[in-house]
């Protein structure tokens, strides 16, 4: 009878994919088929797609003698979700010749209501950007997606309510138009938490701490006993960290676009993730059938925070040591694999042992054999990859009456921010692309950009012998001094920075 053919698209392990939709109309008694490695989600587009198709002024599918046959290109990939309801319902109805349009360059992407409404889907960002990429010139999307979408430039976004609404603003003889989305204007949001570090009492040294792992980068852990403000100051460390800029935020929110993470329309602030120490392994990197990114991918250019970390299964901890070295995680499944970025910053709170009286004036009813235990759920390679150890002890009570003057996690803010300027002017005045902060550097940066003089030499080289540092640690220690050194304002690593730095390391009995 008739043949038809338009354009959507789909994500698959965070990359965009076109998919062809092409729909072929046969005489013979009524069926309709979707082919290409459909998921159930797809196959049951037949029902929402009739069903909407009906509900818009059009003859039902299902009404006819005929058989419909619906595929999906390219074959090879899983077709995953109702993404495809809307290119599916237009393609049918110019096969059917009950509409006519030219479909080059347009592309159509939502999922479908009985009535024929366009409901909001998952993972528009990165389609829009990899319509822009291939030469599209316009893109159909759910009225609610049309923000997000917006984003990008150089292409024309039409949000739409409904199928109908659609169909109307492609026929040229209804003179109904959908105005094109305008560029979306960047608004930051207001921070989750609304902690600021003066509301939080004392505990000096844990801010200084945290105010040089936010310019640096760097990973650190706060052990104390219970209550004593480590949960509090992992909460406001969101508020001393510098805002996402557009590719950034681009990003992070193609990537809780795709996993379905999208709160707002938009994810403007450093993301902050505080998964439960009961979270799984596969909820914790990412994984399934068809691998997902987990909690350490949406952390990305964000925190991610884990309260009682030595409480987590061992395995999940383990599991940190390539994305705290490399900054992605690696998923290899039976059915495909992926690397997903993973560039956070670890914000670890621990206990001193179980029951978080060890080193208090209260008694501590942990055995040795327990406290021994206890120490053990951290490896050594895990502790190796964590820049900074803080301690954070009880506070005085008359500190605790104290009122705060307010405002000071929007100074420590200015400082990091200045603290950020200076490492990216360094990486961009020595080419070295892709890294932003210090603690991103490779060995072989620290050897070329970061030069001792001989006496500070002596000092690290020392410290370490006697430390027994590793490389890694070693290498560590002088990214963190290069960031003490740039929030002072200094050109040169000097001996106090180093001195600094050495501080952080894990004590014995942390």
């Amino acid at each position: 009878m008739s043949f038809s053919k338009v354009y959507s698209a789909q994500t698959s392990l965070l990359k965009a994919h076109l998919i062809d939709i092409e729909v072929d109309l046969i005489k013979g008694l009524h069926s309709f088929s979707v082919v290409g490695l459909p998921d159930k989600a797809v196959e049951e587009s037949r029902d929402r797609v009739s069903a909407a198709i009906k509900n818009s002024g059009f003859p039902s599918p299902k009404k006819k003698n005929q058989k419909v046959v619906i595929a999906l290109a390219p074959a090879q990939l899983k077709k995953e979700g109702p993404i495809f309801d809307l290119g599916i319902a237009l393609a049918y109805l110019l096969a059917v010749k009950l509409i006519n349009f030219d479909t080059e360059k347009k592309m159509f992407l939502g999922e479908l209501s009985l009535n024929g409404d366009l409901r909001k889907i998952s993972g528009v960002l990165p389609l829009v950007l990899k319509a822009k990429e291939l030469g599209f010139d316009e893109i159909y999307v759910p009225k609610n997606n049309a923000v997000e979408a917006g984003l990008i430039d150089g292409i024309k976004i039409f949000g739409a309510n409904s199928l109908k609404e659609v169909i109307d603003h492609l026929n040229k003889e209804i003179k109904t138009e959908i105005q094109p989305q305008t560029k979306t204007e960047i608004f930051y949001a207001e921070p989750e938490s609304i902690l600021d570090f003066s509301d939080i009492k004392g505990q000096e040294t844990a801010k200084r701490g945290l105010e040089i792992a936010a310019a640096g980068g760097h990973n650190i852990t706060m052990y104390g006993p219970p209550g004593t403000g480590k949960s509090m100051l992992a909460k406001a460390f969101c508020n001393i960290l510098p805002r996402l800029d557009f590719d950034e935020i681009l990003e992070v929110t193609s990537i809780h676009s795709v996993a379905g993470a999208l709160s707002e329309d938009l994810v403007t602030n450093p993301p902050f993730r505080s998964p439960h120490h009961t979270s799984s392994y596969v909820s914790m990197v990412g994984g399934g059938t068809i691998p997902k990114p987990g909690e350490v991918t949406l952390a990305h250019r964000g925190v991610l925070f884990l309260d009682e970390f030595p409480e987590f299964d061992r395995r999940v901890v383990e599991s940190l040591r390539q994305p705290l070295e490399d900054r992605t995680i690696n998923i290899s499944r039976a059915r495909g694999s992926a690397i997903f970025p993973a560039n956070f910053i670890l914000v670890a709170a621990m206990n001193p042992c179980r029951c978080g009286n060890f080193g208090t004036e209260k008694e501590c009813v942990c055995s040795p054999i327990q406290l021994e235990n206890y120490r053990k759920r951290i490896s050594g390679p895990i502790i190796d990859r964590v820049d900074m150890w803080v301690e954070v002890s009880k506070i005085d009570y008359e500190k605790l009456a104290m009122r705060g003057s307010g405002g000071e996690s929007e100074k420590i803010r200015r400082r990091v921010e200045e603290a950020r300027k200076i490492q990216k002017e360094r990486f961009g005045r020595e080419k070295i692309k892709g890294v932003k902060t210090n603690s991103n550097m490779s060995s072989r940066d620290v050897t070329n950009l970061l030069d001792l003089s001989g006496e500070t030499r002596r000092i690290l080289n020392n410290s370490a012998e006697r430390l027994g540092m590793s490389a890694r640690s070693y290498h560590r220690i002088i990214k963190l001094a290069r960031t003490i050194a740039d929030l002072n304002g200094d050109e040169k690593i000097k001996t106090p920075h180093i001195f600094e730095a050495l501080q952080y390391r894990p004590k014995t009995n942390y």
